[in-house]
C-alpha cells in the first residue's frame, strides 16, 4: 500500500480523464486505510502533496476511512462482485465518508477513478470491434408520441417499438429512458416473435413533464407507477402483454403481478427485488453544489459489470447524465423509500402471472441475495443470477443477457 500511495500523485497527473473531471476540485483529503493514514493536498484535481501519518487533529475538507480488508478487496486486480467500487465498499460498511460530503459527491467520478489507480494493473479489455461500414440505413425501430391522460392530466408519452407478435412492454431504469432497450429492439431473434414496446416515463427522455411541472416536485410512487404502466398498456390496446422492467422497472413488475395478474401474460424483473433501501444520502442527487448529470452518471458507474464493453458502458452512463433536475432522485423515492413490496409478495399467484427475476452478479444495489430472497417468497417464481453482468444488462451487455432471457420468454409465450 505504501508503494502504491507513493506513486499515486504521478499516476493521477498522467490521467487525462481525471484532469478533466477534477478541474474544479480543491480539497484536503484525509485517507485512512486500516491503521495507516495519508493527507492529500488536491488542487485542480492534482495531488500536489501527499503526507503520510500519523496525524494529531489533522485539518481536512473530507475524510475517507476504509477498512484494511475493504481496501485489499477493492484493490485486487479483478475485484469480486460487491467490492469493485467505492459505493460498493460503503454498502459493505467498509467505507465511511466524513466532513464536507458534498465535495465528495460533486467530484465522485474523480474519486472513483483516482482511487482505482491504486489498483494493480488489471488485464486490459480487448479493443472493440470496428463499427461496420456501409450505406446509411434506418434501424427497424419506429418512434412516435402517444397523447394520453395520466391521473387526469394530459401527457405526450414517447414510444418506440419494433417487431410483431406477443406484446412485450419494456420499462427503463430510474433516471434514464427507453434508449436502454436499443439492442433488444434491434434483435431479429426477439422482434420476429414479439412486438417490443419501450416508452419514456413522463419527466424522462423525450416524454416531457405535464403542464404545471414547475410548481411541483417529482416523486414516483408505487400506485402512480403501476397506474402508469397499465394506462399505457390500455392506450396501446395490448392484450395480455409480458411486462419486463429493470431496476425500478424490475421492482414494479412485482406490484403489477400482485394487482393485475389477469391482465398480463407474465412479468420479468431484471435487477428485481421487493426492497433495497438506500446506502447513501439521496439528497446529493439534487443539490445546489453538485452537478446533477455528473453525479447521476458517477453514482451508477460502479453498478456496471466489469466485462461490459466500453462503448456500451459509456452510452449507458450518458443517458444518466442527461436526466432532468431531480428526476433520478424522484425515482429513488419509490425505489429506496416508499416502494417496499415485501408485504405483497404472498399475494402473487404465479399460476396466473408467472414471475422471473434475472439479476447480474455485480449489482450491489439490487444484490443477488435480494433477488433470491424475493423469489423465495413467491411460490413458483424463478430467479437467475447472471455471471459478469451488472445493474443494466440490456444496455451494458446485451449479448450477456440474451441467453438468460430467451428461455424465459419462450416459457411465457408457451403458456395458454
Amino acid at each position: 500500500m505504501d508503494q502504491a500511495m507513493t506513486a499515486w500523485p504521478a499516476r493521477v497527473a498522467e490521467d487525462a480523464a481525471l484532469a478533466r473531471r477534477g478541474r474544479h476540485l480543491d480539497a484536503d483529503v484525509l485517507m485512512e486505510v486500516g491503521e495507516k493514514a495519508w493527507l492529500a493536498c488536491i488542487r485542480r484535481g492534482q495531488v500536489l502533496e501527499l503526507r503520510p501519518g500519523p496525524f494529531v487533529l489533522p485539518a481536512f475538507t473530507l475524510a475517507l476511512r476504509i477498512t484494511a480488508e475493504g481496501m485489499a478487496r477493492f484493490l485486487a486486480p479483478a475485484p469480486v462482485a460487491g467490492w469493485n467500487d467505492l459505493l460498493a465498499l460503503r454498502r459493505q460498511g467498509a467505507l465511511r465518508i466524513e466532513g464536507d460530503t458534498a465535495v465528495f459527491f460533486a467530484h465522485l467520478a474523480w474519486f472513483k477513478g483516482a482511487l482505482a489507480l491504486l489498483r494493480q494493473a488489471a488485464p486490459p479489455k480487448p479493443d472493440p470491434a470496428p463499427s461496420p461500414r456501409g450505406e446509411p440505413a434506418f434501424e427497424p425501430i419506429s418512434g412516435r408520441y402517444l397523447r394520453m391522460d395520466i391521473e387526469g392530466r394530459p401527457h405526450r408519452v414517447y414510444v418506440e417499438e419494433a417487431g410483431e407478435g406477443t406484446p412485450l412492454l419494456l420499462l427503463h431504469t430510474a433516471g434514464s429512458d427507453g434508449r436502454q432497450w436499443r439492442d433488444l429492439l434491434n434483435d431479429a431473434d426477439i422482434t420476429r416473435r414479439f412486438r417490443c414496446i419501450a416508452f419514456d416515463m413522463p419527466w424522462h427522455g423525450k416524454s416531457s413533464p405535464p403542464a404545471g411541472w414547475e410548481r411541483e416536485e417529482y416523486r414516483l410512487t408505487t400506485a402512480g407507477y403501476t397506474g402508469l404502466v397499465m394506462a399505457v398498456a390500455r392506450a396501446l390496446r395490448l392484450e395480455k402483454p409480458i411486462v419486463m422492467g429493470c431496476s425500478i422497472g424490475g421492482r414494479i413488475v412485482l406490484d403489477l403481478a400482485a394487482e393485475h395478474p389477469n391482465a398480463l401474460r407474465g412479468v420479468i424483473g431484471l435487477q428485481g427485488s421487493a426492497f433495497t433501501g438506500s446506502y447513501y444520502d439521496l439528497s446529493v442527487l439534487h443539490h445546489p453544489r453538485i452537478h446533477g448529470g455528473e453525479v447521476c452518471g458517477a453514482m451508477v458507474s460502479g453498478l456496471i459489470g466489469p466485462s461490459a464493453p466500453d462503448p456500451e458502458k459509456w452510452e449507458t452512463l450518458w443517458h444518466y447524465m442527461q436526466g432532468g433536475p431531480g428526476v433520478f432522485r424522484g425515482d429513488l423515492h419509490f425505489y429506496a423509500e416508499e416502494g417496499d413490496l415485501r408485504g405483497k409478495l404472498a399475494r402473487i399467484d404465479t399460476a396466473r402471472c408467472p414471475v422471473a427475476l434475472l439479476t447480474g452478479e455485480f449489482d450491489y444495489s439490487c444484490r443477488p441475495e435480494d433477488t433470491r430472497a424475493t423469489a423465495a417468497a413467491i411460490p413458483g417464481a424463478k430467479a437467475v443470477i447472471m455471471p459478469g453482468l451488472g445493474h443494466f444488462p440490456m444496455s451494458e451487455n446485451w449479448p450477456g443477457l440474451k441467453p438468460h432471457l430467451l428461455p424465459v420468454l419462450e416459457e411465457m409465450t408457451a403458456r395458454r
